[in-house]
């Protein structure tokens, strides 16, 4: 894993210095300069203001359409989905049409970065090597958290944003097994890049540190500013996605009118056209005016999401920090004018406003404040960083649960946080697993009689109840052992109100989830009484639990790996180890199409478990794969990979 994580770091980085060539050379022919400047922009005719964008729309909606329809948009929830859905595998031609699709994007002015089109890039050279290797799965997914790194440290010169990058948004674990190996392709990237490119900070940033204290609470304001204007970012980004999905025009149609309209736009603020690394500077320089870095707040947004919902290809990422950039400026030139003395120049603000965006918009902080150290090389900002980064994703994922990645997914049927075993564990019912067989005794039951029930049934627990069934107490064998060492204990006939515990021992409701058991049996070990209107209805058994999230993993795991190995067709394939249960692949039959999961109830009609549902997905025509909740309405044409006994697994095919 080593050896393949340093040559996918190799490529990656490799990849990410020719995608920036790529663009230059693309700039040249667009543009007739390599890196272009506001002030030659200005100075070019209308016309080409407006044809090359449109010129450049045309040839991304071709290659998009044509070619790899997952080379729309900005990429990173193609690359989430391939991890959750699909075990990591990306098709190989991926690598291509991002590379030319985005590169052609950028270069002829769209609205959008580079960081997403060169993770999916690096993504699809470890899915690739992974593939032709015939790694597992799980090695297959860090194959794809490398290619990830590999990318955004190659593109943005930052080898620990990038590592981070993989395992907070791409994989989402920090385990050890999974961050080495990033780690490692992550420092290789950096390493090509530092050759071709030299080792210097992305950003012109001045030296900016704190004033006074109080500057804190005012970093605390810029994290609740910038975590409105991230939530408005996402909300404004996905209704123009919505808005040219809805239009039946042909699409690279929609890509010439998305670029056409950033043209126009652009014929007042060139500010918008590709990355916009200038301005950016010119913000954290704290040379550009308040109107207009409020302005191009709105706007910026606006073309972005005109660029991504026409049908364009690129990243929201360097468009979030152009965002937060102006965001930060705003608001620091209005802090500024009020307390110069105490406060840092606008400048300052618009660098913590550029984290604070990206925290805000991708849930990602951890990411975004070490990025941020890595692209300004300036460890005063750290504090202030940290403050803003928390309270915008704080703010962020109170009001909006999804982020600017993950919302995409969502809108597909994918929800990635589902398909965690803990997740799945806070979606089950106590009622659903509890046993109401529990043994109880009256207050006044002697030592001898209970004693007798904790040897003829397999429990660890027996409840003190009064005639009505009231909880009053428990008793554990915990506390009957010392009671047997001492003989004096028989002569005195203790009763049961003598050895109850009356506090000390959690008690759920049946609405409560198997989550929050888990937290009370870390503390209390045995049975916990399920209490319903204060009467005692049945106890929760550790070991039902245990089993019952051990089934979680399993079909976690299953579904990601079946989600590609399992093959269409009636075959009962054999669990080994197991007597009668099999995995299959079943379409959904007409009877339960409009209907949900738990109104057709059928775990308990035909003992199976359905592990995930497969689609056609109406963009692409790719098979998606959904691990269903309870709530799930089957539609035609879905498949069901389901796991049960095989004798019921015939039956479910026909729904009967």
């Amino acid at each position: 894993m080593v050896l393949v994580a340093v040559v996918i770091g190799l490529l990656g980085g490799l990849c990410a210095v020719g995608f920036r060539l790529l663009i230059k050379h693309g700039n040249e022919i667009a543009w007739g300069e390599g890196h272009y400047t506001l002030d030659y922009i200005r100075q070019l005719p209308t016309w080409w203001k407006i044809a090359v964008p449109s010129a450049g729309g045309l040839l991304v909606g071709l290659i998009v359409h044509y070619f790899a329809r997952e080379a729309k948009g900005h990429g990173v929830p193609e690359v989430m989905e391939a991890v959750a859905v699909r075990g990591g595998r990306i098709r190989p031609r991926v690598v291509i049409a991002k590379l030319f699709g985005s590169g052609i994007c950028i270069a002829s002015g769209g609205s959008v970065g580079r960081e997403g089109p060169i993770v999916q890039v690096g993504c699809a050279i470890g899915s690739t090597l992974g593939q032709w290797l015939n790694v597992g799965e799980r090695r297959l997914r860090t194959l794809v958290g490398c290619g990830a790194a590999a990318g955004i440290a190659g593109t943005f010169n930052a080898p620990i944003g990038g590592a981070l990058f993989a395992v907070e948004i791409i994989l989402g674990d920090f385990g050890v097994a999974h961050f080495s190996p990033i780690v490692i392709s992550s420092v290789a990237a950096t390493v090509v890049s530092h050759q071709f490119l030299g080792n210097f900070p992305n950003y012109d940033v001045q030296v900016y540190s704190l004033v006074s204290s109080f500057e804190l609470f005012a970093y605390a304001g810029l994290g609740i500013v910038a975590g409105l204007v991230a939530l408005a970012y996402v909300k404004v980004l996905y209704a123009f996605e919505d808005f040219f999905d809805a239009s039946s025009i042909y699409p690279p149609l929609k890509t010439v009118i998305g670029g056409a309209i950033i043209g126009v736009i652009a014929l007042w603020l060139p500010e918008v056209y590709g990355v916009g690394h200038e301005a950016i500077n010119e913000a954290l320089a704290g040379s550009m005016m308040w109107k207009l870095m409020a302005i191009l707040i709105g706007v910026k947004i606006l073309s972005v999401s005109i660029t991504i919902g026409s049908g364009g290809s690129g990243g929201i990422f360097a468009p979030s920090l152009f965002i937060g950039a102006m965001t930060g400026g705003v608001f620091g030139n209005a802090l500024h004018s009020i307390w110069p003395n105490t406060t840092a120049g606008p400048g300052a603000y618009a660098l913590v406003g550029m984290g604070a965006v990206v925290a805000a918009g991708t849930h990602a902080p951890i990411t975004a404040i070490l990025i941020m150290f890595e692209l300004t090389t300036d460890y005063k900002i750290i504090l202030p960083l940290m403050i803003s980064c928390i309270i915008a994703t704080l703010l962020a994922t109170r009001l909006n649960k999804s982020s600017i990645y993950t919302l995409k997914l969502l809108r597909r049927g994918i929800d990635t946080a589902k398909r965690d075993p803990a997740s799945i564990m806070r979606r089950l019912l106590v009622r659903e697993e509890m046993r109401t067989d529990v043994v109880t005794v009256q207050s006044d039951e002697q030592l001898i009689p209970i004693l007798s029930k904790f040897i003829d049934h397999p429990h660890t627990s027996v409840f003190v109840v009064d005639s009505e069934r009231n909880l009053q107490g428990v008793i554990t064998d915990q506390q009957i052992r010392p009671i047997l060492a001492d003989s004096s204990s028989f002569e005195f006939l203790l009763i049961a109100e003598d050895m109850m515990l009356t506090q000390g021992f959690p008690t759920v409701s049946p609405d409560d989830n198997l989550a929050h058991v888990m937290k009370q049996q870390s503390r209390f070990r045995g049975e916990i009484p399920v209490i319903e209107e204060g009467k005692l209805i049945g106890a929760i058994w550790p070991e039902d639990v245990i089993e019952r999230y051990n089934i979680a993993v399993f079909s976690t795991d299953a579904a990601r790996s079946l989600a590609a190995s399992v093959e269409s067709g009636p075959t009962i394939e054999p669990i080994p180890g197991t007597k009668g249960t099999g995995i299959t692949e079943i379409p959904v039959s007409d009877r339960f199409v409009g209907k949900s999961v738990s109104t057709l109830d059928i775990r308990r009609r035909f003992d199976a478990t359905i592990l995930l549902i497969k689609q056609k997905s109406p963009e692409t025509g790719d098979t998606i794969s959904t691990v269903p909740d309870a709530d799930y309405v089957f539609r035609s044409g879905d498949v069901m990979v389901v796991m049960g006994p095989s004798d019921k697994l015939k039956h479910l095919e026909f729904g009967s």
